[in-house]
């Protein structure tokens, strides 16, 4: 069924002339941005990272989520940062039709809504998207796992400390997300933070402000992480570079790739990748995930380990005489996963995937596989690199130079302005 689209009289929130808070606040130094872009010179200017710390888990979690502060004052909403979706929006008290249960109050929109012409709206739409109501624009996103979010575009305050010591509040576009439906993977999160390509997306956004590059990148571990814009995070010489692929659009995808078990090719090669934070687990078309399966098969016929099949955990999982405590306990069982890029910038690019990049330990202390049949949800003839294969390494998303680079690291260690490498 259509979901029926409401339109919104939004009451404009007057900003209060003081922007002194706590002891914290007073040290940074405070910059209020309007909608009007700067100019691209100012990024040097600046020169400067946002720093976010990332909370959460593969498993037993099921997510991760990043903490951000909007709004005037700023209030804390917890979000899903997302590189597989451009727009960010809120489960928003607008009143809300439909919506799932967030760790926070729903968001209350303090600023204007955004009109049907406005660039941002339209890139959200076909060419032939009619408007509705032209002093509004209404959105609709649907995600793979079948959730979606109905409601409307506004500006709002996005309070961002950037690593140089400036604190400043630019005004930027978000949804307004007053009908919701959860999907198979839903998390009780107040929202989406959506940091795919497109125009709408946060990091674009501030890049067409002038405030940092438009450059993304996460590092995940077993016990959150974190997720940073801009470029003086890391060092680009010790990071392995290869090309996005420029028929993907709206994906992170890098060229045609060679998958590798146990060093050795397994025949599959030109796969279409996609580097996705916003989902969990990896995902094979049904071809290769079931290639995949039989090889881990084989090899563990050697050993003492037997098939799981009463713990439902995840399609299949295995158990060994006494139950695991963690994948360190496994990884002698099973061999590590590569990806080839021969479009590396130097030589080939390698993406490894040792054991512990595509197994869990279950509640009952079995090892599972954390790698999914793609085909089964709808991926097609894709296949997505999920956050269970992304711990343990820092990787960026470089949309100025057009390349996806992964370097490993100590994605516990969250870096500070004094240890930044430009």
């Amino acid at each position: 069924m259509k979901k029926e689209k409401l339109v919104f009289i939004i009451a404009f929130a007057v900003l209060a002339a003081s922007c002194a808070g706590s002891g914290n606040d007073q040290q940074l130094k405070w910059r209020k941005w309007g909608s009007s872009s700067s100019s691209p010179s100012s990024i040097n200017r600046l020169g400067s990272s946002i720093i976010f710390p990332l909370y959460g888990n593969v498993y037993p979690n099921g997510f991760y989520f990043v903490q951000v502060y909007l709004g005037y004052p700023p209030k804390p909403y917890f979000l899903d940062p997302d590189t597989g979706s451009d727009l960010t929006w809120l489960q928003c008290d607008a009143p809300c039709v439909r919506c799932t249960t967030g760790f926070h109050p729903l968001y209350r929109p303090s600023n204007e809504l955004v009109i049907c012409k406005d660039p941002l709206c339209a890139s959200l739409h076909s060419s032939d998207y009619n408007c509705d109501n032209p002093e509004q624009c209404d959105y609709e996103v649907e995600y793979a796992d079948g959730g979606s979010s109905l409601g409307v575009l506004v500006n709002d305050f996005f309070t961002l400390n950037l690593t140089s010591g400036v604190r400043m509040s630019p005004r930027l576009t978000i949804g307004c997300g007053y009908d919701q439906l959860p999907g198979a993977s839903d998390h009780p999160l107040d929202g989406v933070l959506g940091l795919g390509k497109g125009k709408s997306s946060i990091v674009s956004q501030l890049r067409q402000q002038g405030v940092i590059k438009n450059v993304i990148g996460h590092c995940l571990s077993g016990q959150g992480g974190f997720l940073f814009f801009g470029e003086d995070v890391y060092d680009s010489s010790r990071v392995t570079w290869t090309s996005m692929a420029r028929d993907y659009t709206k994906h992170y995808a890098a060229g045609s790739a060679e998958l590798r078990f146990g060093g050795k090719s397994t025949g599959f090669k030109n796969l279409n990748v996609i580097f996705d934070s916003g989902s969990s687990y990896t995902y094979f078309s049904s071809h290769i995930y079931q290639t995949l399966l039989s090889l881990i098969n084989k090899e563990l016929s050697r050993t003492s380990l037997r098939e799981a099949t009463d713990d439902h955990t995840l399609p299949f999982c295995w158990k060994g005489k006494k139950p695991f405590k963690s994948t360190r306990d496994v990884r002698k069982y099973f061999k590590a996963l590569s990806l080839n890029f021969p479009n590396g910038w130097r030589a080939k690019a390698q993406f490894e995937i040792p054991p512990e990049g595509y197994l869990i330990i279950s509640s009952k202390g079995n090892a599972c596989l954390g790698i999914l049949n793609g085909t089964d949800v709808g991926l097609s003839n894709f296949n997505m690199i999920g956050d269970i294969s992304m711990q343990d390494k820092m990787l960026i998303y470089d949309n100025e130079k057009h390349v996806i680079g992964w370097t490993p690291a100590n994605c516990d260690q969250r870096p500070t302005s004094n240890s930044i490498t430009k």
